[in-house]
């Protein structure tokens, strides 16, 4: 895959400038319980697909980077295939920075043969959590910049994120003290700027930690043995002693951002 980010939206609105865009990207390429907790660790699954999280969120979902970044994104379904000649397909993606006054990152997903042929469709149902990871980690590693606007610029995803020896896609594995660092950050963001309770049986945001939701589920039992959320089942309600740390949230937001612009100020000279 590659992905071209930059001044795309208006392009959005204007299918004459497709396949301009398309041509661009080709140059550019010639992701302890407690008594008040109610969950099975195991047996029963309780998992949504991303469809049905985003209505409990109000048709919005807060995507968590592991660098602590809230970030919202908005696709522009189906893929359509390059119109240009080239073997990709192209998908296009609003990518906006939470909390950030406005800064944004509009994208062109462009799928090479070689990642199609890995999906069994281009449905939603089967391509939306890979590229949703696969924007998270480029964002991970200050690939992309959010702007306000922009010139295009071209960002390079390649399968280097799928893992063919095991069939899976990888996009690194984290360790409980990561998992449960991300898991408040995200309940957090998610009381914060959606509100209500927050879904933790994710299995996008599994896929992005390597794990299982059922792990996930279990770090989440772990916060609310300690106070910090109420779990019932699967949904977790964020507790005063987590909100209470909002200015430790807030301040890895604003070092990712700092560091996301300083690399790109230092590439730009």
């Amino acid at each position: 895959m590659t992905i071209l980010w930059g001044k795309l939206k208006d392009k959005w609105n204007n299918p004459g400038q497709v396949e301009q865009s398309e041509r661009l990207s080709e140059n550019a390429t010639s992701g302890g319980r407690r008594a008040d907790v109610e969950y099975l660790a195991s047996g029963e699954k309780a998992d949504m697909s991303g469809e049905d999280a985003r209505e409990l969120t109000g048709g919005e979902k807060t995507y968590l980077t592991l660098s602590g970044l809230p970030l919202a994104m908005k696709f522009e379904w189906p893929f359509h295939s390059s119109t240009s000649g080239a073997d990709f397909w192209v998908l296009h993606a609003h990518v906006r920075l939470e909390g950030s006054g406005g800064l944004t990152a509009p994208v062109a997903v462009n799928m090479s043969a070689t990642v199609r042929e890995v999906f069994p469709s281009l449905e939603p149902k089967d391509t939306e959590a890979p590229i949703i990871n696969a924007i998270r980690k480029e964002v991970d590693r200050r690939q992309l910049e959010f702007v306000k606007s922009g010139k295009l610029v071209p960002l390079q995803f390649s399968s280097r994120h799928y893992d063919f020896k095991r069939n899976q896609w990888a996009f690194g594995k984290a360790d409980d003290t990561t998992i449960r660092r991300f898991l408040e950050r995200k309940i957090y963001w998610q009381t914060k700027l959606r509100g209500g309770d927050v879904w933790l049986g994710d299995a996008t945001d599994a896929q992005y930690l390597q794990t299982t939701t059922d792990h996930l589920a279990e770090v989440a039992n772990q916060m609310a043995g300690a106070g910090l959320i109420k779990l019932e089942r699967r949904y977790a309600t964020a507790l005063p002693a987590l909100m209470a740390r909002g200015e430790e949230f807030e301040a890895a937001r604003r070092a990712a951002v700092e560091e996301l612009e300083k690399k790109h100020a230092f590439e730009r000279g």
